[in-house]
C-alpha cells in the first residue's frame, strides 16, 4: 500500500472549512467493463475512516473470493490528507495509482475535483490474455471514471459543507417573529428554546463557514435585536447537503 501526500487547499478558506463532494452515506455504485476478456468491476462506497475503507475492501474480498484481484484506492478527509492505494498483485503501480488519480482528478458536477470520503474497491477477474501495463492501467481508470459517472447519473452525490453553530439570545416576546424572519431569510433554525421561567428563549441555528455568511449573520442579528444581541457560538460540524448532479 502507498500514501501520496495532498496539498494544501487552495482559497481563501482553510482546508478545514472548504465544502466539499461526498457520496451518499448509503450508496453502492457498482460499474463493470471488460477488456478483452477480463472483467474489471468498481464498487464505489462511502468511508470517512481508514477502517471503514478496509472493511468495504475486505468484505467484497469474502464476497467475491473468485476474483484474481480485489485492487483499491480511498480518499479521506475534508483536505483530502489521507490517500491510499493498493495494487493487490497487479504490476505496481498499474491498479491502485489510477484508481487512485480517477479518485482525485475527476471532475464534480460543481466543476471541481474535490470528492473525498470515499472508497473505490476494483475486482478483476483474469480473462487469459496479459494486458501489459498500459493496458491494466487504462482499464482501472475507465472503470472507477465509469463508476462515478454513474453515480452522478443516479443522483448519488452530496456537497459537504462545514458549518458553524449559534445559540441566540432573544426577548420571549420577540423569540417568534426572530425565529420567522430568519428562516424568512434562509437561515438554518433548528430549534427555539424557552426557559423554564417564562422570560427567556434561545434560538439554535447554523450558517455555513464563510466569512460572508458568518458576517450576514451578525448584521441580521444586529438589525433584529437593535444592536443589543450577538449570536453566541456553539461548535461546529460537517453536514451532507441536497444531492447535486
Amino acid at each position: 500500500m502507498s500514501a501520496f501526500s495532498a496539498g494544501p487547499a487552495s482559497g481563501d478558506l482553510p482546508g478545514h472549512a472548504r465544502p466539499y463532494t461526498v457520496l451518499d452515506p448509503r450508496a453502492e455504485i457498482t460499474h463493470e467493463i471488460e477488456r478483452r476478456r477480463s472483467r474489471f468491476r468498481t464498487h464505489l462506497f462511502r468511508a470517512e475512516t481508514e477502517e471503514q475503507a478496509q472493511s468495504w475492501v475486505e468484505q467484497l474480498r469474502r464476497g467475491s473470493p473468485d476474483a484474481r484481484h480485489h485492487c483499491s484506492g480511498w480518499v479521506i478527509g475534508a483536505d483530502r490528507r489521507i490517500q491510499r492505494a493498493h495494487d493487490d498483485g497487479e504490476p505496481s503501480g498499474t491498479a491502485g495509482a489510477p484508481i487512485l488519480a480517477a479518485l482525485l482528478k475527476t471532475e464534480m458536477p460543481g466543476g471541481d475535483a474535490d470528492l473525498s470520503d470515499v472508497t473505490a474497491v476494483v475486482l478483476r477477474w483474469f480473462g487469459g490474455t496479459l494486458l501489459g501495463p498500459g493496458g491494466l492501467v487504462s482499464a482501472y481508470s475507465d472503470s472507477v471514471t465509469g463508476a462515478l459517472t454513474r453515480a452522478r447519473e443516479q443522483g448519488q452525490l452530496r456537497r459537504r459543507a462545514h458549518m458553524r453553530l449559534f445559540d441566540v439570545p432573544a426577548p420571549i416576546t420577540e423569540a417568534g417573529r426572530w425565529e420567522n424572519e430568519l428562516r424568512a431569510a434562509g437561515t438554518a433554525v433548528s430549534a427555539t428554546d424557552y426557559s423554564e421561567d417564562g422570560t427567556q428563549a434561545r434560538i439554535r441555528l447554523s450558517v455555513p463557514d464563510t466569512e460572508v455568511d458568518l458576517a450576514d449573520l451578525h448584521r441580521r442579528i444586529a438589525a433584529l435585536s437593535a444592536g443589543s444581541v450577538t449570536p453566541e457560538a456553539a461548535g461546529q460540524r460537517w453536514v451532507d447537503q441536497s444531492r447535486i448532479r
